[in-house]
């Protein structure tokens, strides 16, 4: 028996291929979390693997377990990255006040 194909339209196509590429990249950018020892730049990357991962449990073309997973996953990362910036908070109070707040005490 021949199997039928549904037709998929070009935008569902072209939302797929991007949400995979967004993964793709997400992906990479834990890769750079795990080897990156700075904590701004793994600030900074989980942020972004946070937001990435928000994004893609908010895409239709992707399986409803798929997007749950994506949830529970971006809110890990949220948490890692509220972690980083607490960690990080000490480290400013240390360097003295930032350019902004020394302009406002001008």
């Amino acid at each position: 028996m021949a199997e039928t194909r549904v037709p998929i339209d070009s935008q569902a196509l072209a939302l797929r291929q991007a949400s995979h590429a967004l993964w793709l990249a997400t992906l990479s950018l834990m890769t750079a979390f795990m080897h990156n020892q700075a904590p701004a730049h793994r600030l900074l990357l989980a942020r972004r693997i946070a937001a990435n991962l928000h994004t893609l449990g908010r895409q239709e073309c992707m399986a409803d377990r798929s997007r749950q997973t994506f949830d529970r996953l971006s809110a890990r990362w949220w948490a890692r990255a509220e972690c980083l910036a607490l960690q990080a908070q000490p480290e400013r109070a240390q360097q003295g006040p930032s350019l902004a707040a020394w302009l406002r005490l001008r």
